[in-house]
């Protein structure tokens, strides 16, 4: 006998408000909004980036890719994803392009999945020289799975490119890795080619950090000098949390990479391949939705003036750092970011961070070159404009964000005094809103 009810008790759209979640989300509105964000990884989007991320395309499974997927009804989301794939080929005047990754680590692993092999050796930046996880970290999968070798910078804190070349032509990786997660200066993409195409090495770039200013032409552009390339979607793109995949040229590869089934494919099918079914299910549609949104932003003209803004107010807080006697790495950027040893200040990364958040001034502990702690203590910290910037200071502000800072790291056990550069940085903040009120 079916003792079922006729009629559910529950529905989705009569369920009570979940207030213990919401919130905690305002609370982390509220934090976001008073504060100072200085992490150089992160940004805000755009509202209309915020609300494409809480639409209905989650509901939608869509394993596969527009036109070819596994499951029925995926008419729209392929529009949706087709919409993301065309915005950003002409943002970086690409032939080809995967929106898919969750992340960038997912879309490096996707890379290295494509071409390859366990054991096979790649030349990454050290993760202690400004370098990234995914480049080779002994702790992460490029580590574990890969032979990791490393170049590092030099004792002024540039790209070390004639280290960089001696190991390459000694040990012959496969791949060679260009980016960093903590590095202010820009990247010699030709030199890096050039010894690539020597060892016949595949040339990968990770630009998730500088990604926005070389979309926007104010970097050297890694396209032309670079099989592939990857970068986050948020960071300098200002978009959701997220990962790309790009190539400017599509070839049939020389390296006799071979899919599973031992068909020699184009890159793109190999990468295609490599993301779904390679370490990816289902993609996430509400994201690639949000995604497309952010990149019809990145094609506006505005964006060009936010890149500009990024770097003058980068340099305008490297300068006032220098005018305080704060160690920069290289002695400035040429970015949006800056890596500043605090050695000489008697202060550790992780001493400055958790003093700085009692302030509400947000930033992070970073190993520098050549550290002599413990990449869970660290010399430095690493400080980036992106977010401030799309806030809408002005690089006159970068001069009173320093002064707080150093108000605070130089009174570091004065409660008294970072209780009152606390509500200093809220005061000021208020000139700059962030977000209406959420329902």
């Amino acid at each position: 006998m079916n003792h079922l009810p006729k009629k559910l008790p529950i529905q989705i759209h009569t369920m009570q408000k979940d207030t213990v979640l919401f919130e905690l989300i305002n609370k982390e509105l509220s934090r976001q909004r008073n504060g100072i964000e200085l992490i150089a990884s992160e940004n805000f989007t755009s509202l209309q980036v915020l609300q494409a991320m809480g639409t209905v395309p989650t509901n939608k499974y869509a394993e596969g890719y527009p036109g070819k997927r596994y499951y029925g009804g995926c008419e729209i989301v392929d529009e949706i994803e087709t919409l993301a794939i065309e915005r950003l080929k002409k943002i970086f005047n690409c032939s080809w392009a995967n929106v898919q990754p969750h992340s960038g680590a997912q879309a490096n692993g996707a890379v290295f999945l494509a071409v390859m092999k366990p054991g096979e050796k790649f030349l990454g930046l050290d993760l202690s020289m400004g370098g990234h996880l995914t480049h080779g970290s002994p702790a992460n999968f490029s580590g574990k799975t890969y032979h990791a070798l490393h170049y590092g910078v030099t004792k002024e804190g540039i790209v070390d490119y004639e280290q960089l070349e001696t190991i390459a032509r000694k040990e012959k990786p496969k791949m060679i890795i260009c980016g960093a997660s903590a590095y202010s200066r820009d990247w010699d993409y030709q030199r890096i080619r050039a010894v690539a195409d020597e060892i016949g090495a595949i040339v990968f770039a990770d630009i998730a950090h500088p990604a926005g200013l070389i979309a926007t032409g104010l970097l050297n552009d890694p396209f032309e000098h670079c099989h592939i390339v990857s970068s986050t979607t948020h960071k300098t793109l200002r978009g959701p949390r997220g990962g790309i995949i790009m190539l400017r040229h599509d070839f049939e590869n020389p390296w006799g990479l071979k899919t599973p089934k031992g068909a020699t494919r184009t890159m793109s099918n190999l990468l295609d391949l490599a993301v779904f079914p390679g370490s990816q299910g289902g993609p996430l549609e509400h994201i690639i939705a949000a995604k497309a949104v952010a990149f019809g932003e990145i094609l506006d003209s505005s964006f060009k003036m936010y890149g500009q803004q990024v770097i003058q107010n980068a340099q305008a807080m490297a300068k006032a750092f220098v005018d305080r006697d704060y160690n920069l790495i290289s002695n400035g950027t040429d970015n949006h970011l800056m890596l500043i040893d605090l050695r000489n200040k008697n202060l550790t990364g992780k001493k400055a961070q958790e003093t700085l958040d009692k302030a509400n001034i947000t930033l992070n502990k970073n190993a520098v070159p050549f550290d002599d702690k413990s990449p869970f203590v660290t010399s430095g910290i690493r400080v980036g404009v992106p977010a401030v910037t799309t806030r809408g200071l002005q690089p006159k502000d970068m001069e009173t964000i320093v002064s707080m800072i150093d108000k605070v790291l130089m009174n570091c056990e004065d409660e008294k005094q970072i209780d009152a550069v606390k509500q200093e940085v809220k005061s000021f903040m208020q000139a700059f809103p962030l977000y209406p009120e959420l329902p």
